[in-house]
Order: C-alpha cells, then structure tokens, then sequence
C-alpha cells in the first residue's frame, strides 16, 4: 500500500468550509486534517451543533476526516507554559477536543508541546511533559482516539523538538494511544537527519507532515520550491521505509491569500515526486 496523503485546512480558514472539502475531492487528496480553530472547527462549536454541517460535506463530497489538529499553542492554550491551574484547563479542552475527534470520525489527533518560558527548568519542564501526556493517554485510549506528538522547531519549543525527545516521552508514558510523528522541517531546520525518525521510532512512528523548507527558519515553503532534498526523501520514504500511513501537506498561512490554487499545486509536486 501506498502513503496517503491529507489536506491539512488550516490556510482555509478565510474561505467556506465547503471549499476544504470539494477542493480535497476533485484534487485528489486520500483525506483530511481538518484544523481545529473558527469558523471551521474549534471543537466547542462541533460540540455545540455545529459538527453536522462537517460531517454532511464529509459525506457529499466522499473524504474522510481522518486527522484532527486542534488549535492549542499559546493562543490561548499552551500546555507547557504558566500556572497549573492553566495547564489543567489546557488538558480539559484536549481532552473535549479528543471527543470532538470521535464525533468526527478522526483517526487520530495531533499535539505539539510548544514553549515553557525561557526561565523553566528542565525538571519542571519535564514532569510537566510527562504528566499531561499521561492524562491524555488515558484520556484517548477511553475515547478510542490516537494521540499523534509534533516535534517542532527551537523558534517555536525549548521542550520537545527531535526524535529523541520522543523516545524519551515514550520511556515515560507507555501507550498505544500516545504515538509519534514527524513533521520534516524541524529535523532539517536543526541539521537532525530526517530518516533517523524512521531508523529509531520504527511502528511507532505513525503520522507525517511533508512539506518544503527554507533551511533557516519555521517556514513552511511549497513543496519543491524551498532547499530540503524533497524528491529524494520522498522516495526514500516510500522506496526503502515502505511508509504506508498517513502523510499530511501541512500548508499554512503562508498561502491563505490563493489556498485552493496552492493546495492544488501543492498535492501535483508531491505525486510528480513519488511517481518519478
């Protein structure tokens, strides 16, 4: 079996919720990674009602949600950082947000430990990591929704950026329900090698963001118009990892001013890459 590969919706956020979905359709993406943030999908308004109208699009227009990114790094919800009564209220959206997930349909739903203060000491820093996540897993494995965990860049964690970090997370909390992914432009921002997610984590490894990178920064760049050798990984992913789960085009806000024109360009480069 091939990677599927997802639309992630986060640069639709300006445009209807209908176009998430006919777009994903006649383009031919495998799924969705619907973002959880208005008007589209913040989780209380799903609760509140508002979950029909997504699950009717998802019916008409035949693509599954098979990902959910809830919004919650630092606006206003950021697990890591701030009192502990802020960081309860925090697992008390994710965990609301897990159920939104199972109303959806989702397979799973994506986390990504963001900053905890510059002046947080790495014992804080990392009982803290273990103890939400521990809620959270206990949490999913109820609601019977994966919890997938996002390394991200130093511009954006001082907690939780590399393969490593992970395999020190999973030490910690053991879960089926807690896995982990790699979004590609942390481990190449940082000179980490991409593949040692794979080399390392093996099963465990169970989602991907694939998109291009400027070499520099956070930046999320079309893919095949920034400096990561993405054809070439692209094909090691598929050609000697086998990848056959999830692979989601994490366009963001960079392209929200044209998302329909970019998203279609977008899933073109990915096919050309490994179909070449």
């Amino acid at each position: 079996m091939a990677m599927k590969i997802g639309m992630f919706t986060s640069g639709y956020q300006r445009n209807p919720l209908e176009d998430i979905f006919e777009d994903a359709a006649r383009f031919g993406y495998d799924y969705i990674e619907l973002w959880g943030g208005r008007p589209h999908a913040y989780a209380p308004d799903l609760l509140a009602g508002e979950i029909d109208e997504v699950k009717r699009l998802e019916k008409k227009y035949g693509v599954p949600i098979t990902g959910w990114c809830p919004e919650h790094n630092g606006y206003p919800y950021n697990f890591m950082i701030g009192s502990e009564r802020q960081r309860e209220d925090a697992v008390r959206y994710l965990k609301l947000c897990l159920d939104a997930g199972k109303e959806l349909g989702s397979d799973y739903m994506l986390i990504s430990p963001a900053h905890a203060g510059y002046d947080t000491k790495p014992a804080e820093i990392r009982d803290r990591l273990y103890r939400t996540c521990e809620e959270l897993a206990a949490y999913a494995e109820n609601v019977g929704v994966r919890i997938v965990i996002e390394p991200l860049t130093t511009m954006e964690s001082n907690v939780f950026k590399s393969a490593n970090d992970l395999l020190d997370l999973f030490e910690h909390v053991d879960s089926d329900y807690l896995m982990a992914m790699c979004d590609i432009v942390p481990p190449f921002q940082q000179q980490e090698q991409i593949t040692s997610y794979f080399n390392k984590l093996g099963d465990k490894l169970y989602h991907l963001h694939i998109i291009d990178s400027n070499g520099v920064d956070d930046s999320h760049v079309m893919p095949g118009e920034g400096v990561l050798p993405m054809p070439e990984l692209m094909k090691e992913i598929q050609d000697y990892y086998h990848y056959d789960r999830t692979a989601t085009i994490e366009l963001v806000t960079g392209y929200i001013n044209e998302p329909r024109l970019y998203a279609k360009r977008a899933i073109n480069n990915v096919k050309a890459m490994l179909e070449a």
